[in-house]
């Protein structure tokens, strides 16, 4: 991640907490308030997706404001993820210590690109992301970079054979007080010539 610039960045996680309202305060019993922490090494930013534990992932950049004062950044959108149910002793999961967590950030290492090790069949889990992330190196005000690990549980079934259905994954990286306003405001809207315009092939 480069937010505005190869260095300075660092890793927030915005934890969406429920606080109470005072008798007689509000008609409201409670709302919701945003607290942001800073991830000061790689440990802080291990991060296992929550459902109850609702929380945003912004990527900012510590030197760099909106004129409204806001730090810069951008946010992972998590989507479809899955986590290993295997034993983290076990072979295949040591290789794929990944999986651990759906989140990692590590400061950037050129020798530091594949998650399970440059030779994967042949690793004993002693070269991957767990490994370099346990060093527990800061990562505030860095180089960094950020980690997603998505996935899918597949139980076969008859509608797999003889071939077997897509599955898809995906997650999103978007703009977070990057821009002063929404950046689409001023693209003139399109007109039907610029539109795809699809006609039956004519017969031979």
């Amino acid at each position: 991640m480069d937010i505005d610039g190869p260095s300075n960045n660092s890793f927030v996680k915005v934890n969406l907490q429920k606080e109470m309202t005072s008798p007689g305060e509000s008609p409201r019993r409670s709302y919701l308030k945003a607290v942001r922490n800073v991830a000061k090494t790689e440990k802080d930013a291990q991060i296992k997706l929550k459902l109850y534990d609702p929380s945003e992932f912004h990527v900012i950049n510590s030197n760099k404001k909106s004129r409204v004062g806001n730090l810069v950044g951008y946010k992972v959108v998590p989507g479809g993820t899955a986590a290993s149910l295997l034993d983290h002793d076990d072979p295949p999961q040591k290789r794929a210590a990944f999986t651990n967590n759906q989140i990692w950030v590590t400061p950037y290492n050129e020798s530091e690109q594949w998650a399970a090790g440059l030779f994967v069949y042949q690793s004993q889990g002693d070269d991957t992301l767990a490994v370099w992330s346990d060093r527990d190196r800061a990562i505030e005000n860095k180089d960094i970079v950020v980690w997603y690990t998505l996935g899918f549980h597949h139980i076969p079934c008859q509608e797999d054979f003889p071939i077997m259905p897509t599955v898809s994954s995906s997650f999103e990286i978007k703009p977070v007080n990057f821009f002063e306003s929404n950046p689409i405001l001023n693209i003139p809207p399109n007109s039907p010539k610029d539109l795809p315009i699809c006609k039956a092939a004519a017969s031979a």
